[in-house]
């Protein structure tokens, strides 16, 4: 809290983004405004409500604090940025960018806002260090009173998916961030605008791409589908290799790689599964000639990102605000990212140095080390003290009941004097 102190105008929105922190920590149920003031002991959600809203301060700002911090901590030579998108399942039509899309949170088309995030990983840790809010072109560009509506800027354009993830590397990397690689799944893989800004920034990738994609083998002299390469490989071709550690131990795959230029900077890396045979595409360019291991140990990086979503969504909330506000989404966003971070950088503190060979057990009988999960619970407990005496529990009780009654009135007279639609 000293490191954003700065970011904040007054005292008061401070102590409240404070609390509201401690709130993230917290055990409790939906860290939405309401719950998040019961359990700060306040008397009314409005303080937090007006955090997320109105009050004057800049989540761009905490935003680049928070990937200061990161790289500050974790940062490292085989450092690796990682974009991937995740999505928030809502009901109704007024938050910002909501629409009927596929998110794979559901796995199907799903009324939902999508989030386009930039996560930065290292042997040291992984953490969340941007964010954007995909605003879909017909649906929300082209409906001004829709955006008003919603407080999207005007300056918010309509941008694709792999373009915004181009927007945040971009800005990641002028801030300073130490990054050798990227890496991300097809939907970004496959944008020819996105591989070229990486190159151009000098940063090696391995994107995921799909089957059918087109390679030039035999130095570039014969076009082939990326599945076609795979099935005329020799039985030598292949190297079983670790793509990383896994909760079960290491993630051991079958790999070939096959030069796609004439000087051994882009190979398409093929991963076969041991068990059902099933193949994974990826472009691969990289500043020098490097090793299949590097190859490989970056596209194992790409499943550090779904951790992060995992722990942001099960450990601090980032997808339990109830807000609709452009501005008020990216401030919940940027706050739940800082308790992550937060939470990262203490567990990898915490973390003794590694052997030598990090994928054999250990034998001791030490505890395992302290995870996010497990730091979280503890900072739960001991900053959050039960405050909430009977005669403050009564009073929520009573105030949320009368605001469900006043928005089940509401929806009672929307019905009855809607025009009839039969």
């Amino acid at each position: 809290m000293a490191r954003i102190a700065g970011r904040f105008r007054r005292v008061e929105p401070w102590a409240t983004a404070r609390a509201y922190l401690f709130g993230l920590f917290s055990a409790v149920e939906r860290k939405n405004c309401w719950q998040l003031a019961e359990q700060a002991g306040r008397t009314r959600p409005g303080p937090m409500q007006r955090l997320l809203r109105t009050a004057r301060w800049n989540a761009d700002d905490i935003r680049d604090d928070v990937r200061a911090y990161v790289v500050e901590h974790l940062g490292a030579d085989d450092g690796v940025l990682i974009v991937d998108e995740t999505g928030f399942l809502k009901k109704g039509h007024g938050s910002a960018g909501v629409q009927r899309q596929y998110t794979g949170t559901a796995g199907r088309i799903e009324n939902s806002q999508v989030g386009v995030f930039l996560a930065y990983a290292s042997h040291h840790g992984r953490a969340l260090i941007d964010r954007r809010l995909y605003l879909p072109e017909q649906a929300w560009c082209e409906d001004a009173e829709r955006r008003t509506r919603a407080g999207v800027p005007d300056q918010a354009e309509f941008a694709t998916k792999p373009t915004l993830a181009g927007q945040m590397i971009a800005t990641a990397l002028d801030a300073g961030v130490t990054a050798s690689w990227a890496t991300g799944d097809e939907a970004y893989g496959q944008d020819p605008v996105l591989r070229a800004l990486l190159e151009s920034r000098g940063i090696g990738y391995v994107l995921a791409v799909a089957c059918s994609t087109r390679v030039r083998i035999n130095h570039g002299r014969t076009p082939f589908r990326a599945d076609n390469v795979a099935d005329h490989l020799p039985d030598a071709a292949w190297h079983r290799q670790s793509a990383g550690t896994g909760a079960k131990g290491p993630r051991y795959y079958d790999w070939a790689w096959i030069e796609t230029d004439m000087d051994g900077h882009r190979h398409l890396l093929i991963r076969r599964n041991l068990t059902s045979g099933e193949l994974a595409f990826y472009l691969c360019c990289s500043p020098q000639r490097v090793l299949l291991s590097e190859l490989v140990r970056v596209a194992g990086t790409r499943w550090c990102i779904e951790e992060c979503f995992q722990a942001a969504k099960g450990q601090v909330g980032l997808d339990h605000y109830q807000v609709r506000h452009w501005t008020a989404w990216h401030r919940h966003i940027t706050l739940a990212m800082l308790a992550l971070a937060f939470l990262t950088v203490l567990a990898a503190d915490a973390t003794p140095s590694r052997p030598a060979q990090p994928n054999r057990p250990a034998r001791s009988g030490d505890p395992s080390d302290l995870t996010v999960p497990e730091i979280r619970h503890l900072l739960g407990t001991l900053l959050n003290p039960p405050r909430t005496t009977p005669s403050i529990l009564l009073a929520w009780s009573a105030w949320r009941r009368q605001h469900q009654a006043t928005a089940r009135r509401s929806h009672y007279q929307r019905r009855l004097f809607a025009p009839s639609t039969a």
